[in-house]
């Protein structure tokens, strides 16, 4: 690609695809999505998880329909979810016998706002082209879209099989996994194109073609990219726990975002031992927020720390706003326009403290080991007041509460929060 596609924010040309409230594609900004990994069929759970990764900032979040128990859940899902006034839409995750799921339960096909088929499984041999048929029919019947979504751990066979023999012909056949990338891009674009053949429009279909190897994905949504204006759907499939994932994550979809490949990503992270299924939201949002895509919450900068930070009272305090900034998020996104651009600083002692304290609109700059217990705090630029004692941490709280409420626009009928300080005490 030459400079200019590099350029960051330049988008590659896609259709837009409207889901419920959400448009994805076209000029719409990159969507966070996430998925539970609760029972569908347990209705509290997941009405619980979905609430919590709406709240986290997810803006789609897709269900796992695997059996009519989940299916006859779904409809009572949402209705629970509309009571609490979440009205983030539900995508249906369909494998093996979605056909009949849908045929069977209209209140389910009506209740999702997108169905997810998987080209791969969706029927075998004889009976593929009228199941994918049977699944494309009743999303036109209820107008909704859909995401072809190949997998490479569950790409068609038979494809692979006739790609194989064709590469075996040439002159000089490819290597395998170029062969397996075609795959997976010839599989998307045929099922996208029959689904046009069955009436749906290019703006009900988006595509994606997941792969769990960094340099395969680059390599497969390039491709894919180039060859459609479909809305396309990113995201590293089984990309592992903890820092392995994130890192992997982070690097495949930051190369493709940089080029101006991706309409919605999801990161797919595998949940510690009773973690937080919020953790993949977070990640996305970071990855969108620190290339400069969009903004979600205020970002906290923070040194890592030295010998001249022996103390843990600059770790706890960046932990502590981190969270407290988070913890608000809802509240001011709700209240205040702009409040996700913010840009707060926590530093450790005097060597970049000021310097990084300057950029930010709000900064403290705590004391190292041995140097004069006072924290100065800068507010656009300028030293405002130092602070000293036991309760630096809540008096930093309560600055930043102040400054959302005096410098950020209320919106139009939103109050802000009537006691700032009350999640310092």
């Amino acid at each position: 690609m030459t400079s200019e596609t590099k350029k960051l924010g330049t988008r590659r040309n896609s259709i837009p695809v409207t889901i419920g409230p959400v448009t994805i594609g076209g000029d719409a900004p990159i969507v966070v999505q996430s998925m539970t990994n609760t029972d569908t069929a347990d209705v509290t759970g997941t009405v619980d998880q979905v609430e919590a990764l709406a709240r986290a900032g997810s803006e789609l979040v897709r269900v796992t329909v695997d059996r009519p128990a989940a299916a006859k859940a779904v409809p009572h899902i949402r209705d629970e979810l509309d009571k609490r006034g979440i009205d983030i839409p539900l995508i249906g995750d369909f494998h093996y016998i979605g056909h009949k799921l849908l045929e069977s339960h209209p209140a389910c096909a009506e209740a999702l706002a997108k169905y997810r088929i998987n080209p791969g499984n969706v029927g075998f041999k004889d009976k593929r082209d009228s199941q994918f048929s049977s699944m494309i029919e009743t999303a036109l019947h209820y107008d909704r879209p859909v995401r072809i979504g190949v997998n490479w751990g569950s790409l068609d066979q038979d494809l692979l099989a006739r790609l194989m023999d064709e590469n075996a012909a040439l002159a000089e056949p490819k290597e395998l996994p170029e062969v397996t990338r075609a795959a997976l891009v010839a599989s998307a674009l045929e099922n996208a194109a029959r689904a046009k053949e069955l009436g749906m429009g290019a703006d009900r279909i988006v595509l994606s073609c997941k792969v769990s190897d960094v340099q395969s994905l680059i390599g497969v949504y390039g491709d894919l990219a180039a060859s459609c204006e479909y809305a396309l759907h990113l995201g590293l499939t089984e990309a592992g726990m903890g820092s392995k994932g994130i890192v992997a994550s982070t690097a495949a979809m930051a190369v493709l975002l940089q080029n101006g490949i991706g309409d919605t990503i999801r990161v797919s992270l595998t949940p510690e031992p009773g973690g937080d299924r919020t953790r993949e939201v977070i990640v996305a949002q970071e990855i969108l927020q620190t290339m400069g895509l969009r903004s979600f919450t205020p970002l906290v900068t923070s040194c890592p720390g030295c010998g001249r930070t022996t103390s843990t009272v600059f770790q706890e305090l960046a932990e502590k706003i981190q969270t407290h900034v988070r913890d608000h998020m809802p509240e001011w996104r709700e209240a205040y326009e702009g409040v996700e651009e913010m840009d707060l600083a926590v530093m450790g002692c005097i060597v970049n403290g000021p310097g990084e304290s300057k950029y930010a609109d709000i900064g403290i700059s705590l004391p190292g080991t041995g140097e004069e217990p006072a924290a100065p705090v800068f507010i656009d630029g300028k030293k405002s007041v130092t602070l000293r004692g036991p309760n630096i941490a809540e008096e930093f709280q309560k600055i930043v509460d102040d400054y959302v409420d005096s410098h950020y626009k209320r919106r139009s009928g939103k109050a802000g929060p009537s006691t700032p300080s009350a999640a310092a005490q």
